[in-house]
């Protein structure tokens, strides 16, 4: 049995990176703790929602005077962490980008960077408690939304991780939006660009694409997919990166259940509804109407819908 184990340890180490020189002091296990960032991802969803985590009463102050002081050192070295794969990931797509040469001072800039993004994050998290109240006759109050809807958790932490993105900072983000993947089984892309008031309905099989940019007062329902129609590859024969390849959806758009949009130059207009099990890959005017047909999808102005309805 000891020479087997021998024999199988001789085989695996070949299949694993023993040093990785674009990647200085960076041991292969010298990755983010991803246990310490759920909690610090749990602690900045309770800061942003108190009282949604059992604890005692406390002045607002001392209560975000805590959370902060519990959070910051943590994130901080976990960003540290994370940035040397920037020029990691740099190597992997052909392109040049200087190592950082100061990496605590560094993570210490970006962490300060991100902390200012609170007030934003949190104001941008009562305009979608709003929509959500607003857009579901279940809901009966603001706090059924805040501590029930897998919706609202799911759009928290994308803000969250969204900010981290916005900075440059790798796999951290990410890391939170599969988290969060897992745990509501929606899929947001930590790239995603999402507006004020947005409201996720049921939630379950909802995926949102990394180049996806989506305004304002914008509905989705259960298993809605933003997703790519193909993937442009580079002389590698590797899919480039960072380009458009998802739809864009303007303010006040409703896209009802299990309804496919596709496409980087795909953009819905303004108050346009698509209608459940749609399968669309092309754009749409605003106040447009989008329903299925034997030819593929059919999109219709709601003037033309009253006028054909006789009304």
């Amino acid at each position: 049995m000891k020479n087997d184990i021998q024999t199988i340890i001789d085989a695996l180490i070949p299949l694993y990176a023993q040093s990785e020189d674009d990647l200085p002091n960076q041991a292969l296990w010298n990755h983010p703790d991803i246990e310490k960032i759920y909690t610090i991802q749990n602690q900045l969803i309770d800061l942003l929602f108190p009282g949604r985590s059992i604890g005692d009463t406390q002045p607002l102050d001392a209560f975000f005077k805590e959370q902060l002081t519990q959070l910051i050192p943590p994130l901080q070295t976990e960003i540290e962490k994370a940035l040397p794969f920037r020029w990691k990931a740099a190597a992997d797509l052909h392109e040049n980008r200087v190592p950082i040469p100061d990496l605590p001072l560094a993570s210490e800039h970006l962490l300060h960077q991100f902390i200012q993004t609170l007030p934003h994050v949190r104001e941008m998290l009562i305009a979608d408690i709003q929509a959500a109240y607003n857009g579901d006759p279940a809901a009966l109050s603001y706090a059924e939304v805040k501590l029930a809807y897998p919706g609202l958790l799911a759009i928290a932490a994308h803000r969250l991780a969204h900010e981290l993105y916005q900075l440059d900072l790798p796999l951290i983000p990410r890391i939170m939006s599969e988290r969060i993947h897992s745990l509501t089984g929606i899929d947001i892309h930590p790239g995603a660009s999402i507006g004020s008031g947005f409201f996720i309905d049921h939630g379950t099989g909802v995926v949102i694409g990394e180049t996806s940019h989506i305004g304002n007062n914008v509905k989705l329902y259960q298993g809605v997919t933003l997703g790519a129609k193909s993937f442009p590859l580079d002389k590698h024969g590797r899919p480039i990166k960072h380009i458009q390849r998802h739809p864009t959806v303007e303010d006040h758009v409703i896209i009802y259940a299990n309804s496919t949009i596709l496409g980087g130059d795909t953009i819905l207009g303004e108050r346009t509804v698509v209608a459940g099990n749609v399968f669309l890959m092309e754009s749409t005017p605003p106040d447009s109407f989008v329903t299925r047909a034997e030819s593929g999808v059919q999109i219709r102005t709601r003037s033309q819908t009253k006028n054909q309805d006789g009304i």
